[in-house]
């Protein structure tokens, strides 16, 4: 029996931070083309690893902030791009690091193990992103991109175009996950069917709504008026009937 290789400390890190780096720079580059970066943009990008994707960001966009939970790869995060004047290395929580007040996209291999926590934090239409281009498991970017009508993805709809971008192959990343990724892209829409200020009472509202409803049926638009008519101080509505 082939005795088991023991974990390293570097291994035993990545599984921690749920680690999985893009393996190919050329692959890091095409990313950032497809997500047209210009010279005007400010850039997160969200577990910046081994600096692949911050690299090729700084190559486009005026300015890049590289956010790295791990010490030891902040660390080597500041030497690569010491001499770099368009890159910020920020070492902190992916989940906590306050964000930019500025208009700002995001660019980003997210870590697998927090896709949902950090959608949640991103979406918020409160914030001041405009475009959010991030690698996930592919199952979850199909999910996201081709909404299965849960409330999280209602929640977030009357501000966000979802679509999904391309398929990426588990060999292109080192440690090698199970699965393939994919790109999801949110892009906010010209013109939101709600206000941003109202996203937390929404977000509310439409959680309600979906427990033992047909909420999940209804087009985003209706749910924007049922919640709209519903803050202005009517009767509660109930939840729209198939079809309507």
């Amino acid at each position: 029996m082939r005795e088991r290789r023991s974990r390293t400390a570097r291994d035993i890190r990545r599984r921690a931070y749920g680690q999985n780096f893009l393996a190919s720079p050329a692959l890091a580059a095409r990313l950032v083309r497809d997500a047209g970066v210009r010279p005007t943009d400010i850039v997160v990008d969200l577990g910046a690893g081994s600096g692949s994707l911050t690299a090729a960001l700084a190559t486009r966009a005026r300015a890049v902030v590289a956010v790295e939970l791990d010490p030891m790869l902040a660390a080597a995060l500041r030497r690569r791009f010491a001499g770099t004047t368009n890159v910020t290395v920020v070492e902190g929580d992916a989940r906590r690091t306050p964000l930019p007040r500025q208009p700002f996209r995001v660019v980003a291999s997210l870590p697998f193990n927090l896709t949902t926590v950090l959608l949640r934090r991103l979406l918020d239409p409160r914030l001041s992103l405009v475009r959010a281009d991030v690698v996930l498991q592919w199952e979850v970017a199909r999910k996201r991109a081709h909404p299965s009508r849960t409330a999280l993805d209602a929640s977030w709809a009357p501000w966000w175009d979802m679509r999904l971008g391309r398929r990426i192959a588990a060999d292109q990343f080192r440690p090698r996950p199970a699965v393939a990724a994919g790109v999801l892209v949110a892009e906010r829409r010209a013109k939101p069917l709600l206000p941003e200020a109202a996203y937390p009472a929404y977000a509310r509202f439409v959680k309600a709504l979906f427990e033992g409803t047909l909420a999940r049926e209804a087009e985003t638009s209706q749910l924007a008026r049922l919640f709209a008519t519903y803050a202005a101080g009517t009767t509660p509505p109930a939840a729209p009937r198939r079809g309507s």
